[in-house]
């Protein structure tokens, strides 16, 4: 079944319109239920496998990169072969990966694993919204993406409380193997009850140029990234794929210009307000990126929180996004989305600043009165910039585009988290190291003493005190650890901060003041 050349006429209240959003949204609560927990498990993870902080950042990026590189392919195969056949291949894929996931007995096997879950994300990922674009009707739009974002929020709230319950027992692995179930009932739920749906007025031939350059442009590109950590900046490997990659994303650029069926058709990028939602993704998820991982980290490996406990500190987050996302829709459909997005990522900005200002503990006891105004904050920033970012990327550009389009909002999301995760993976090294030497030659140790803590920076929270420290110097050393922590991490918010407020002020200028209208 082809999707009809027609105004999309399907309703939240019709029979359609329910399987629709239901297995759209059981099978994204895979992949939002997979983020959430991982981030929690991390501790128990890098204890288990005996990874460092190289690994860490690995085992989070090489899902990464993989989707980032494919996930523009991804969309646009949805649109000229099948949304529900792509969107299907994608989840069967990322099954495969859950599965070696959770068998991984080595870091190398969970980095592989997780690429494979990449590929499967990249086609899986922009299909769900791609489907509710092009068959909810206009005037639904909003509210139907709100219904989306409000369902997969409260599927997957309990991903964090889950993953750190599972990562206390020693159960981390189980955190993958959730997916099969899931995964099998969106198949079976797509497979009978959703109708295909594509578009007979796109050229249906492939762009194989287009489609090899971006993937190898943003491969390199997000490689480069990636290894900056352990090479930094200066290493071959880093700006001679940096610059490789740029130059392939250029030469990607001149073709779809000439192809007669580009991949990626370049006139979306002449809509003011498209370029500016997919500018303002890219600056506040690398934001939230930060935050985030950082955040988990500190709660657990420095402030004494416990791995469910660190999961729960979020939940009023994800309240505050599930209960308020479907309202929130309904105001964009009324009013449009420019004042939501600049409010939302003003406060979404002061829940960062807020984080910056919290020193070190006495751990859960003092949350009230420490992380969770941030928490609060940041949490209804995030609530009203979400789905008013979802619904202005999707209703910038006309139906048969929709699944492109959400591939090149969802490629900005990736690139951002993995351009935060390399970047600031790095800048976290040179700061937490900056902060720990003072305070370890104040210690007057052996030079070999110096250079076994010094070793440690690299493994950031989860440093530990070398053997050969002498005994009454090793509490002092341990403080100076957490210290230089939380010294880095809050130099860290402040960039997330900043990252919240240029977006809103991107918001402020480039999303057009009009209310969102059928294209």
């Amino acid at each position: 079944m082809t999707e009809p050349t027609s105004t999309p006429d399907i309703t939240l209240s019709s029979s359609a319109g329910k399987w629709i959003l239901f297995s759209t949204i059981l099978a994204s609560s895979m992949a939002f239920i997979d983020s959430t927990a991982l981030n929690v498990i991390l501790p128990s993870l890098q204890n288990n496998l005996q990874a460092n902080g190289t690994d860490i950042f690995w085992i989070l990026n090489a899902y990464l990169l993989m989707l980032a590189s494919l996930i523009l392919v991804g969309g646009t195969l949805g649109d000229k072969l099948g949304r529900k056949k792509i969107f299907m291949i994608g989840i069967a894929i990322f099954m495969v990966g859950s599965v070696a996931c959770g068998f991984a007995p080595t870091v190398e096997w969970l980095i592989g694993a997780r690429a494979v879950q990449g590929i499967g994300g990249a086609l899986m990922i922009p299909g769900s919204l791609s489907i509710i674009s092009a068959t909810f009707h206009h005037q639904e739009k909003g509210k139907a993406i709100g219904t989306w974002s409000a369902a997969t929020t409260l599927v997957t709230v309990g991903g964090p409380i889950l993953g750190g319950a599972l990562g206390d027992a020693g159960l981390w692995r189980a955190i993958f193997f959730i997916n099969l179930p899931i995964g099998l009932a969106s198949l079976v739920v797509l497979y009978r009850k959703v109708p295909e749906s594509s578009n007979d007025s796109l050229d249906h031939r492939l762009d194989y140029a287009g489609a090899i350059t971006v993937v190898l442009g943003l491969a390199l590109l997000t490689f480069g990234f990636l290894e900056i950590p352990e090479l930094g900046w200066s290493h071959w490997k880093v700006y001679g794929t940096l610059a490789t990659g740029a130059i392939l994303l250029v030469a990607f650029v001149r073709i779809e210009q000439v192809k007669s069926n580009p991949m990626v058709p370049l006139s979306l990028f002449k809509d003011q307000t498209f370029t500016g939602a997919n500018l303002l993704t890219f600056l506040l998820y690398a934001g939230l990126a930060i935050g985030m991982l950082f955040l988990s980290l500190n709660l657990v490996q420095v402030q004494g929180y416990r791995q469910v406990q660190a999961g729960m500190t979020l939940l009023p987050f994800t309240i505050l996004l599930a209960s308020l996302a479907r309202w929130v829709g309904g105001l964009v459909d009324r009013y449009g989305s420019r004042w939501l997005l600049v409010s939302g990522s003003v406060l979404a900005g002061f829940g960062f600043f807020w984080f910056s200002t919290v020193g070190l503990t006495e751990g859960p006891s003092q949350f009230w009165t420490t992380y969770f105004p941030g928490i609060l904050l940041f949490g209804l920033g995030m609530s009203l910039t979400v789905v008013p970012l979802t619904t202005t990327v999707m209703a910038s550009v006309a139906d048969q585009h929709s699944g492109t389009a959400s591939g090149i909002n969802n490629a900005m999301t990736r690139t951002a988290n993995v351009f935060a995760n390399a970047t600031v993976g790095a800048l976290a090294v040179v700061l937490f190291t900056n902060y720990l030497e003072p305070t370890v030659d104040s210690l007057l140790l052996s030079e070999s003493n110096r250079e076994a803590i010094m070793q440690q920076a690299a493994n950031l929270g989860d440093a530990q005190v070398p053997k050969v420290v002498p005994i009454d110097k090793r509490d002092k050393v341990q403080q100076a650890f957490q210290q230089s922590f939380i010294d880095m991490f809050n130099q860290l918010m402040y960039i997330s901060a900043g990252l919240a407020w240029v977006s809103a002020a991107v918001a402020f200028i480039l999303i057009k003041k009009r209310q969102i209208t059928e294209k």
